[in-house]
C-alpha cells in the first residue's frame, strides 16, 4: 500500500512535458511495421506486416525483366532501326547508348571493350524509363537520329558518360546529334 501510494506521489510529481516524453519512449518500444486492419473478404481482424510488403514490392521479376528487355527493348529496336550492313555502324552508336544506360553508366570504353556490366540484369524501373523512350518513338518519327539524341540526352540527365569512339565513329555520332537539331 505505501509503495503504492509513493508511485502515484511520484507520477503526481511529473510535469506533462515529463509524462509525454515518457508516452513517446514507450511508443518507441512498441511494434514497428506491422498494423491491424479488417479484411475484406471476412471483416475480420488482420495483421499486416508492412516492412514485408514495402520488401516484396521492390523484388524485381526475372520474367517481368526478360519480357521488358527482350520482347519489348530489343525487338522494338531490331524491327524498327535500318537493317543491313549500310546502317551497323549507326546501330551500334544508338546500341552503345542504350546499354550505358541500362549499365547505369558503364562503358566498354572504359575496360578495354568489356563492359562488366548486363544491361539485361539492370533494374526494372530503369528497363522500363527506356522502353518507354522506345515506345513513343516507334508510336512517333522512328527517325534513328532522334532515338540516338534521346538516349544520349537520358545519358546526360543521370551524369553518364558517353562511349568513346575512333575518329571516324565519332564523326558519326556528332553529325546524328547535329542532323536532329537542324
Amino acid at each position: 500500500m505505501e509503495e503504492n501510494n509513493k508511485k502515484s506521489k511520484k507520477e503526481q510529481e511529473l510535469s506533462e512535458a515529463d509524462i509525454e516524453r515518457l508516452q513517446l519512449l514507450q511508443r518507441a518500444h512498441e511494434r514497428k511495421g506491422k498494423q491491424l486492419t479488417i479484411s475484406d473478404d471476412t471483416g475480420a481482424l488482420k495483421e499486416i506486416d508492412e516492412l514485408r510488403q514495402l520488401v516484396s514490392k521492390q523484388l524485381e521479376s526475372p520474367e517481368e525483366k526478360y519480357s521488358i528487355y527482350y520482347k519489348g527493348i530489343r525487338k522494338l529496336l531490331m524491327d524498327h532501326l535500318p537493317k543491313g550492313e549500310d546502317y551497323k555502324q549507326m546501330r551500334d552508336i544508338i546500341y552503345d547508348e542504350k546499354n550505358i544506360f541500362l549499365n547505369l553508366g558503364k562503358r566498354k570504353s572504359d575496360n578495354n571493350g568489356v563492359r562488366g556490366s548486363d544491361g539485361r540484369m539492370t533494374f526494372q524501373p530503369v528497363m522500363n524509363e527506356i522502353l518507354d523512350i522506345i515506345i513513343a518513338w516507334v508510336g512517333g518519327s522512328q527517325n534513328p537520329f532522334e532515338l540516338y539524341r534521346q538516349f544520349y540526352l537520358l545519358n546526360e540527365k543521370h551524369k553518364y558518360p558517353h562511349e568513346e569512339y575512333d575518329d571516324s565513329t565519332r564523326g558519326i555520332a556528332n553529325a546524328m546529334l547535329k542532323l536532329v537539331e537542324d
